[in-house]
């Protein structure tokens, strides 16, 4: 699954010159918890989350002297990661677990927004009913990829395990079958109780 099936694309977004208060205001109002900072080409300067309104609160308690701060450019974080839509959902993942953040913008390759896309977005891909995935091990890995009629093979998805049983070609093909499935979103663990006609594995 890449990141254009899972992001949200009707983003809101705040321009670098949005009053602070007006940027919480959309926040509250949506309730979401990041808004992407664009200029007005589309692309992307960088983020505003709820952190940076608790740095600023924090900021403005501690100061004896607290400078006003009224515009988004003041404190959103400039330096932003962003990612493309055809990136896979685990490449999103990887990069927010490494770098530690709750969303990605996603951008085309001129940095304009097209979308973003969270950790929240991450999870529901494993929430993909097993119908869904029983119909892309038949359809896409074994009939497209494979060339096997899927009549050939029972899958069974249960909770997010599949389960495949019966004659396959070759022994190769059965090792391809169960690491393909492994891939997708949604599979939790493969058990493969395949045969084959022929054991083309030195």
């Amino acid at each position: 699954m890449r990141v254009v099936d899972l992001m949200t694309a009707d983003v809101i977004t705040v321009s670098p010159e949005t009053p602070i208060k007006a940027a919480a205001r959309l926040m509250v109002r949506n309730k979401v918890s990041g808004l992407p900072v664009c200029d007005e080409d589309s692309c992307v300067v960088g983020i505003i989350t709820e952190a940076d309104f608790l740095r600023l609160e924090v900021a403005r308690e501690e100061a004896l002297h607290p400078q006003p701060v009224e515009r988004v450019d003041e404190v959103m974080h400039r330096s932003v990661l962003t990612i493309g839509p055809e990136a896979t959902v685990g490449e999103a993942a990887r990069v927010m677990v490494v770098n530690d953040v709750n969303r990605l913008p996603v951008t085309d390759a001129d940095g304009k927004s097209l979308g973003i896309i969270s950790r929240l977005d991450v999870v529901a891909a494993f929430t993909r009913p097993d119908e869904i995935i029983e119909d892309e091990i038949n359809e896409d890995l074994l009939r497209r990829v494979l060339f096997v009629d899927p009549d050939d093979i029972t899958v069974a998805v249960t909770n997010g395990v599949a389960t495949f049983s019966g004659e396959i070609g070759t022994r190769n093909e059965a090792r391809l079958l169960a690491e393909l499935a492994r891939r997708l979103d949604g599979v939790m663990k493969v058990e493969s109780n395949l045969t084959w006609r022929l054991d083309d594995v030195d």
